[in-house]
């Protein structure tokens, strides 16, 4: 196993994206991290789990309906791409997620951990903002077509899609980044979106990077 492995979850996760980045070299981690995000458009996502506190903050934390198809692992990671790509990154957070573990119940992005006025949504919020560039090919597209492979589930139920079975705008995911990268060569790059259902939708719960 590489020892540059970097696996990455929601909220406290999304701090490592930058760490994670940096071991592809990508120029994104030159400034991405210092922009305000921008603002994104109306769509929302599920909030069944909320955030810790969540119940004392009232009905703008409420279960949304989101615009995006979460019926299986497939859409919904195709719909984070999209909002990763498309600089939506309140919508990319909504679409996370973190499983159950242990006595940790599981939990989805809510409105007020993902709003950039909050400390915690800012901070994620800016982290997801740096995978843009990674995930973005050249030509970038204003409306890119995001299709993720069919990938049946581990036995815990989490769905782990290889990068080289997402494609945006025909080209795979691995290869993308690469792109974006300096001093790796194919077969040195192993990422994985996964994904798992929590309260009948599903979300993006883990990133894995094994670069070596």
């Amino acid at each position: 196993m590489s020892d540059r492995h970097r696996s990455v979850g929601w909220k406290a996760g999304t701090m490592a994206i930058a760490a994670a980045i940096a071991l592809t070299g990508c120029s994104s981690d030159s400034d991405a991290g210092d922009e305000e995000p921008r603002p994104s458009d109306s769509r929302t996502a599920a909030d069944p789990g909320g955030s810790p506190g969540s119940e004392q903050e009232g009905a703008s934390d409420a279960p949304q309906t989101s615009a995006a198809d979460q019926s299986t692992a497939e859409k919904a990671i195709a719909a984070w791409v999209t909002a990763v790509v498309t600089n939506q990154p309140k919508d990319a957070c909504l679409l996370m997620g973190e499983a159950a573990t242990g006595s940790t119940p599981a939990r989805a992005g809510t409105e007020s951990t993902c709003d950039s006025d909050s400390p915690e949504g800012k901070q994620i919020q800016q982290n997801l903002g740096q995978l843009q560039e990674s995930f973005t090919p050249d030509p970038p597209s204003a409306d890119p077509e995001v299709e993720v492979a069919e990938t049946p589930a581990a036995g815990d139920g989490t769905v782990k899609v290889p990068a080289d079975k997402i494609t945006i705008d025909g080209q795979t995911l691995d290869k993308i980044i690469l792109s974006h990268s300096t001093g790796l060569d194919s077969g040195q790059l192993d990422v994985k979106v996964h994904s798992s259902k929590i309260d009948d939708r599903w979300y993006v719960t883990n990133l894995d990077f094994d670069i070596g």
